[in-house]
């Protein structure tokens, strides 16, 4: 399995792309702004979605890419995989044919292109010989984590989340888990903002790390631009036995 890191910034400006990575060549974690560095091919290719929250940072490319995709006379649809709450702000606020068309109805009701599936904490779908289980996390929106199986062990990524009693269990069941791509949003200074805003910080994010008992690569993602060294130096620095490293668009992980 191959995770290909399209966005993983907290934010946008020069060289900054938000959520978004490509698992293999036909799946996304998240839609955010990376997709744009896609080649219409590679677009072409993608034909599932996995959503972890309805904030825009994650979502913002999903409206071009069912526009980039789309054909009267496709053979196989884009399907969409989020929470229900998820799901129904998605209909509600993006696809509304006010900020965009509804592609959940074209080219007709019957046989629209853009499909929406239920995934709840718990469910685990299967695409081809991967098989991703929804995991239920803490943020200031309902919000999904995932761990992706196949022959080769376990990626696991958190989303968006702060200080929880749900992710660490599901991660210490993975006994193959190679991976983690785990937000840390802001530093330590900010400690408030981030726990009001569901995401981690260094302090919180290494308290927490303490409940794994494996020892995957750790890979941070989510920062704030302008904040980066800053965070990936209070993280190393509370943590410095872990195997941790900061993401960059491009990078490629394998399972």
């Amino acid at each position: 399995m191959r995770i290909r890191i399209l966005g993983c910034s907290g934010g946008i400006g020069a060289g900054s792309r938000t959520s978004s990575m490509l698992i293999d060549d036909d799946v996304l974690i998240d839609a955010g702004t990376g997709i744009g560095d896609l080649s219409l091919s590679e677009l072409q290719s993608i034909r599932h979605v996995f959503l972890t929250h309805a904030h825009l940072d994650h979502i913002a490319g999903l409206p071009m890419l069912i526009d980039c995709i789309f054909d009267e006379n496709f053979e196989t649809p884009l399907t969409v995989y989020a929470r229900e709450e998820t799901l129904r702000a998605i209909k509600t606020h993006v696809f509304n044919d006010v900020i965009w068309p509804d592609f959940g109805r074209l080219p007709s009701t019957e046989n629209p292109m853009l499909r929406y599936a239920v995934c709840s904490p718990g469910d685990t779908i299967t695409i081809r010989y991967r098989d991703f289980y929804a995991i239920d996390v803490m943020h200031s929106v309902p919000a999904l984590g995932f761990t992706v199986k196949n022959s080769g062990g376990v990626f696991a990524v958190s989303g968006d989340t702060r200080t929880n009693q749900t992710l660490w269990p599901v991660l210490n069941k993975c006994e193959e888990l190679k991976v983690l791509v785990i937000e840390v949003s802001f530093p330590n200074e900010m400690a408030d903002l981030a726990d009001k805003a569901g995401h981690y910080c260094p302090s919180t994010l290494t308290a927490d790390l303490k409940h794994l008992r494996h020892a995957p690569e750790i890979w941070l993602t989510g920062m704030k631009p302008g904040q980066e060294e800053v965070i990936l130096e209070q993280v190393l620095k509370a943590a410095p036995d872990m195997n941790i490293r900061m993401l960059s668009p491009g990078t490629v992980l394998q399972v």
